[in-house]
């Protein structure tokens, strides 16, 4: 009898760690994924690899930071198919394995060579995918959800009851009936996802597996709104997380520690007995969640690279590192001389209509007489940020300029240079920036 435990991996497309209703949001109604929390464990720090679909999700499958991944760094890129990945690895163990939805994309995976997504072959359901399932076989599957990603029908928030007063609106956003209800849209189908989730659980529960089943949930990047979606502050980064596994992790855990998507991999591997490639840059949450081991890091790294072309001239991108504690979060914008959300008027890194109208939200922000939203979200940036998190939890003040920060801004500024060269950036490795990742085609067609 083979007692490994199977793996459902659950990723929504393009939602914030805050509008959760495990994580105190009191307008979305999130009962899957706050079961899944309340009878496993909730992680309020866990943050992407990238706040862009293509890369955070080459992070996940990889568990290596994106600078690693060569092309895999952009998004709507070719899958370099260069590093090991937990589906494979645990496909050459005997892991049945199967996606459905939205798995590694958007981009091409059959250039250099694969057959299936990286996130295994495509089913047309979960349960398609559970009859070709031996009876007690372990399984790896990925559910890609396409839900919150923009566009949203507009007014369906309100549709369903949602009451514009209830919702909070971020500092950083104009506080407008626009964006008010822009916000019940987008959680109504954050309520959407979940109840994709809860279909799930059903079926794990309806074929005797939720007992020895490793469920993730979490998100790929934060929500499609200026100051989130590609962006390095927490509204683009920090992301949802829930874990369950009956057998091993105990229920009603809240886990504060700094954990990051490229802690996934070894997590399955480790769960499922096999072996951890060295190229992995994440580590394994199993010691926290089944032992109570404490961990050894104080620190998680994330980056960006080219998110959609053509939302600068030349299709360049927009590189940037930053490293994230629990105090502070230092930002390093590589290329500070462009446009950080694309260039004017569009600002098409944004929303993926490449228009000012693509978002209700992002046409408030353009239009508000007040310079601080646009400051915000789309004008250029320093070549430093530094933010404390305390004081300014959604990173609306930088403070690299302050003598009083001096000492955070420099030990941060070393421990990133340190942990950027130990992992092999080509950003830090002195070659031009034409070397490196803006010279990669895009597999849409735009950036070739």
């Amino acid at each position: 009898m083979d007692t490994r435990p199977s793996i459902l991996f659950v990723i929504a497309d393009d939602a914030s760690w805050s509008h959760f209703g495990a994580n105190g949001d009191p307008v979305a109604q999130t009962p899957h994924f706050d079961r899944v929390a309340r009878e496993g464990a909730l992680f309020t720090h866990a943050f992407c690899a990238s706040p862009s679909c293509t890369p955070s999700r080459g992070g996940i499958l990889t568990g290596q930071h994106i600078w690693r991944l060569g092309e895999g760094a952009n998004l709507w890129s070719f899958w370099p198919n260069t590093a090991p990945i937990y589906t494979d690895l645990l496909a050459a163990a005997g892991y049945k394995i199967g996606h459905t939805g939205k798995g590694w994309a958007p981009g091409d995976f059959t250039k250099y060579g694969r057959k299936d997504n990286p996130a295994g072959p495509r089913f047309a359901s979960f349960d398609a995918f559970l009859k070709t399932v031996a009876d007690e076989a372990p399984f790896c599957f990925w559910f890609g959800s396409s839900n919150p990603h923009r566009t949203y029908e507009t007014g369906v928030g309100r549709k369903r009851g949602k009451k514009l007063e209830s919702v909070i609106v971020p500092p950083y956003l104009p506080d407008t009936p626009e964006v008010r209800s822009d916000l019940l849209d987008y959680h109504s189908e954050l309520e959407d996802f979940d109840g994709e989730l809860g279909t799930l659980l059903a079926a794990l529960e309806r074929t005797g597996r939720a007992q020895n089943t490793l469920v993730v949930v979490t998100s790929d990047n934060g929500f499609p709104f200026p100051h989130g979606k590609t962006n390095l502050y927490d509204a683009g980064t920090r992301m949802p997380l829930a874990v369950r596994w009956p057998e091993r992790i105990k229920p009603g855990q809240k886990r504060n520690e700094l954990v990051s998507h490229t802690d996934l991999a070894p997590t399955f591997l480790e769960a499922a007995g096999v072996l951890v490639p060295d190229t992995i840059t994440g580590q394994s949450l199993l010691p926290l969640l089944t032992a109570g081991k404490k961990q050894k890091r104080d620190a998680v790294y994330f980056g960006r690279e080219r998110h959609f072309v053509k939302a600068r001239a030349g299709n360049l991108g927009y590189p940037a590192r930053a490293v994230r504690t629990q105090d502070f979060l230092y930002i390093r914008n590589l290329a500070p001389d462009r446009w950080p959300a694309g260039d004017p008027p569009l600002f098409s890194d944004i929303d993926q209509a490449n228009s000012i109208n693509g978002s209700p939200s992002k046409q408030a922000m353009v239009e508000s007489t007040d310079p601080r939203f646009a400051a915000w979200a789309t004008t250029k940036r320093p070549a430093e940020e530094l933010y404390d998190l305390k004081s300014d939890p959604h990173q609306l003040t930088n403070l690299a300029a302050s003598q009083k920060h001096a000492k955070p801004l420099a030990r941060l500024r070393t421990q990133l240079d340190e942990t950027l060269k130990k992992t092999g950036d080509p950003r830090v490795s002195g070659k031009t920036d034409k070397e490196d990742f803006d010279r990669y085609p895009s597999f849409s067609g735009a950036g070739k």
